[in-house]
């Protein structure tokens, strides 16, 4: 799954802008009809509320339809959640004002890669959930600005897509190459969304510590579908429900150790601000 994050270095900003902004308003009912994304978001939320403390302030980068914003905002954090997609924002702000949680949630329409337009603001941590960063070509376009955001000590949790996901690979045995290997393309791969086209970017774990450098420490990294099933093979669940609950089972347990933690649908990766 791509996240409703915006950025194309080739030129096609414009392009995944307008396909999440059209893909808004169907978001959260695809999620509310598939088991594997739902479950997906509680690893993520359960990962991330390791590293939270009462009050704490939260810096939501392609924040979407605010799904994540409403859940941590609920737990008594503050998050202030920004997309580019005018679309998600408006999604974000129907539940802000329907939920009454202005005090909690605050929200602008920017890009990650553009965070120097932003007010100068602190938090305790910084969240990219569902491979919204997969939508630039150089981690660094984000990574050399957060620290201008964060307070000491603060945290940096990223869900990204890797290079290797097996289940990906496993459809090389059905003579489907291009879905197969198309994390492995040097150049990005070609993703589409309600008709709009653009590039995804795929990013190993030592990819990310590299481009976060040292003022950056790695606190955990964990996959997230490694052995279970990625989104879009829900019909695979619908049928075999026990299979697939097996397989989240194993997930849960195996999820930190290598090689699970970096070959997945995704991977959650923790990081310290050590400046």
């Amino acid at each position: 799954m791509i996240s409703p994050a915006l950025y194309d270095n080739s030129g096609n900003i414009d392009q995944a802008r307008l396909a999440f902004s059209a893909q808004a308003p169907v978001f959260d009912s695809y999620e509310r009809t598939n088991i594997i994304l739902q479950w997906m978001r509680r690893q993520v939320h359960k990962h991330e509320e390791e590293f939270l403390s009462p009050g704490d302030s939260i810096f939501e980068l392609n924040a979407g339809t605010g799904i994540d914003a409403v859940h941590f905002a609920q737990k008594g954090h503050s998050v202030f959640a920004i997309d580019i997609a005018e679309g998600m924002i408006a999604e974000l702000q129907k539940k802000v004002n329907f939920l009454q949680m202005a005090e909690r949630i605050s929200y602008a329409r920017c890009s990650f890669t553009d965070l120097h337009s932003l007010p100068a603001r602190r938090f305790d941590h910084v969240l990219s959930n569902f491979g919204g960063l997969n939508c630039i070509p150089d981690l660094a376009l984000v990574a050399d600005q957060l620290p201008a955001f964060l307070k000491p000590g603060a945290t940096v949790t990223l869900v990204i897509m890797p290079r290797v996901c097996p289940w990906e690979l496993l459809h090389i045995l059905g003579g489907n190459s291009k879905l197969a290997f198309r994390r492995l393309s040097k150049n990005g791969a070609a993703a589409h969304i309600e008709g709009y086209h653009f590039l995804s970017h795929y990013f190993s774990p030592d990819d990310v510590i590299r481009k976060f450098g040292n003022k950056f420490i790695l606190v955990k990294l964990r996959g997230l579908a490694s052995l279970s099933l990625p989104p879009y093979m829900l019909p695979f669940a619908d049928r075999h429900p026990r299979l697939y609950r097996v397989l989240t089972k194993l997930d849960e347990r195996l999820s930190t150790l290598p090689p699970f933690n970096k070959w997945a649908d995704h991977f959650i990766i923790t990081l310290k601000y050590s400046r």
